[in-house]
């Protein structure tokens, strides 16, 4: 009898994951992930030393409202267009925004005006980049998991390099070098991705990102409702993004403010750095694992693993000495990469490829809209209640989060392709 955490036995001859199109894909995906690491670091030192926090609120805000706004029409433009055809250029329009704003920081202050522009742009950049990101795996490699794998690893090292380069470019020349060198970073994604060659397929166009059918009659809207109508049909689906919508609203968007100031305020601002640090450390090794063990019932196990989750919340929550603190980072950070690939693997097999980049836009859509949610009623709530009381309730949804997606049979049930 198979359970819901058995293994396929190992292929008898193991793909190749390093070819040449994933190898591009995945410089392409490192270099864009360092950028997107650097920008917050960027805008709230460069942004905040000019117009102080309000504004880099500001900033941030208006990247990630066009992002939520726009990320359906990117996986629509994305299936129409070929999902490498709109990431080359989003990562054309970020050249710009960002080369712009290292001009205007080398000249000197930049009006607010120009900050917000160029941020409302590069965040519609990214809601267009997006669902192709993930829709191209299955394109340039043959064992997704592996390389779901390999890439949230990847992901893990930019998010904790990010920062640190960003503020040690900050701190010896200024902002108008962290922002070019992030223009940089888009730079060299694109050339990337505009290298890779697509292996040919019977009947298959140019470029095979794109999943428009020759003479079918469509138009945006009749293709966002078809996303809508393939998302809508796959109850496991609709079904984990309904429950991490409360995931968002509840754990994920309000734990970094609260906490950056629980860990921050009782053992100083570099325990919370040592924290994200063993975060970092605990994606790196959920990754491994990812790539490793290969469950038949892939969401059964990521929604096991995820118990882990919790320890990140009740960490900071309980009041624990420093290495303990680090340790359920740790263990929380493996819990969600490894959640992370079964997830983003799991969609990728089941999709049909034509509609892939539609579906995955609404995945996203329904995922980012509870953390911007939690992330904005953080501030009025900690008001009233004590953040610690917060975290208790945090890590109490992490368990039920869980427990929801072990006990709904069509998450629990669905099997590996």
């Amino acid at each position: 009898m198979t359970t819901t955490l058995d293994c396929e036995a190992p292929s008898i001859a193991r793909k190749t994951l390093w070819t040449r199109d994933f190898s591009l894909y995945f410089a392409a995906r490192v270099v864009s992930l360092l950028g997107d690491a650097m920008l917050p670091v960027a805008a709230a030192l460069a942004v905040g030393a000019i117009y102080g926090v309000s504004g880099v609120g500001y900033v941030l805000a208006v990247w990630t409202a066009p992002f939520v706004l726009f990320v359906l029409f990117g996986g629509v433009f994305a299936d129409r267009l070929g999902a490498r055809t709109m990431m080359v250029g989003a990562d054309l329009v970020r050249i710009v925004t960002q080369g712009v704003l290292a001009v205007a920081f080398f000249v000197g202050a930049p009006p607010m005006w120009l900050l917000l522009c160029a941020s409302f742009l590069s965040g519609t950049a990214a809601a267009m980049f997006e669902p192709g990101g993930k829709g191209m795996v299955p394109l340039v490699a043959e064992d997704p998991q592996r390389a779901n794998g390999t890439l949230k690893i990847a992901e893990a090292a930019t998010q904790l390099g990010g920062p640190v380069l960003a503020g040690l470019l900050m701190a010896l020349t200024g902002a108008g070098t962290v922002y070019a060198f992030d223009a940089g970073t888009f730079l060299v994604s694109g050339l990337c991705l505009a290298l890779i060659r697509f292996a040919a397929a019977p009947g298959a166009g140019p470029d095979p990102t794109s999943g428009a059918a020759a003479g079918e009659p469509s138009t945006v809207l009749l293709d966002l409702r078809r996303g809508w109508v393939e998302f809508r049909s796959r109850s496991w689906m609709w079904s984990v993004i309904l429950v991490w919508v409360f995931f968002g609203m509840l754990v994920f968007g309000p734990y970094i403010p609260l906490g950056s100031r629980l860990i921050g305020d009782r053992l100083g601002d570099a325990a919370y750095g040592w924290a994200m640090a063993g975060l970092g450390a605990g994606t790196v090794i959920g990754g491994f694992v990812a790539i490793r063990f290969r469950p038949v019932r892939p969401l059964a196990a990521g929604g096991v693993a995820m118990i882990g989750f919790m320890c990140i919340p009740l960490s900071a929550a309980l009041e624990l000495p420093l290495p303990a603190v680090m340790a359920g980072h740790l263990i929380g950070g493996a819990s969600w990469a490894f959640w992370s690939v079964m997830w983003s693997t799991s969609v990728q097999t089941q999709v049909a490829p034509d509609v892939l980049n539609r579906v995955t836009a609404y995945e996203v859509a329904g995922s980012v809209s509870g953390v911007a949610v939690g992330q904005a009623l953080v501030g009025p709530v900690s008001a009233v209640v004590e953040p610690r009381d917060l975290l208790f309730l945090s890590a109490g949804v992490s368990a039920a989060v869980c427990a929801a997606l072990l006990l709904i049979p069509p998450i629990r049930r669905l099997r590996r392709v």
